[in-house]
């Protein structure tokens, strides 16, 4: 769950393993008096405990003001934006990938209500691989708008193995509330009707809340 300004709480227990190894190499050097070997290790998980708390940075976004517009619920890179049916509906499929260096809290693409959730197990393909859209272990999240409907879907990666969804079905969500997280490597697409208009292509980068997608028509 979202923790303190700019980090996930959880962040806090995953960093706590490396630094407190950290701690006991320096001690172990200091009463072995062998501090080059074990110093060499307590930097090692110093900078491991560092890089775990900057995975789980959540820095505040600008969220747009216009009605119209579709934020990107993840920070990344475009990778697919390609037509793409849904159950039958003529549709656009944008999707993005997330390197382990992006912050992975994930946000409300659009303002609505949480109408569907659906956990589907599945491979653990490299996200950047576009079979990872269809075969990799993800959360569907189906959302009901004053504009249309629309899905977004949290998608595993290679290494990532858990992937959260903070609200419930049913729930109201503003556009860029905080949602959800995927560790550690990950992919989302946004799923649009194809009136929508796409503002984005593959390249370019993006960042969760404050980019625009797309705007509905």
């Amino acid at each position: 769950m979202p923790g303190p300004p700019g980090m996930v709480a959880e962040g806090y227990k995953f960093a706590a393993g490396p630094l407190v190894a950290a701690c006991g190499a320096i001690v172990c050097a200091r009463i072995f008096g062998r501090a080059g070997w074990f110093d060499s290790v307590a930097v090692f998980f110093l900078l491991l405990g560092l890089f775990v708390l900057y995975f789980f940075r959540d820095p505040e976004r600008v969220i747009p003001t216009d009605p119209a517009a579709v934020v990107s619920p993840a920070d990344g890179r475009v990778v697919v934006v390609t037509p793409e049916e849904w159950e039958g509906r003529p549709g656009q499929r944008i999707s993005i990938f997330l390197s382990v260096f992006d912050v992975h809290v994930n946000r409300a693409p659009v303002s609505g209500t949480i109408a569907g959730l659906e956990y589907r197990r599945g491979s653990f393909h490299g996200a950047l691989f576009e079979r990872a859209s269809a075969e990799n272990e993800q959360n569907i999240i189906h959302m009901a708008t004053p504009r249309g409907d629309m899905v977004f879907r949290q998608i595993a990666g290679l290494i990532a193995r858990r992937i959260l969804f903070w609200k419930e079905r049913g729930e109201s969500v503003q556009i860029g509330d905080r949602v959800g997280m995927i560790r550690f490597g990950s992919r989302v697409d946004v799923w649009l009707p194809a009136a929508a208009e796409i503002t984005v292509r593959p390249g370019d980068t993006v960042r969760g809340g404050s980019s625009i997608l797309a705007r509905w028509k």
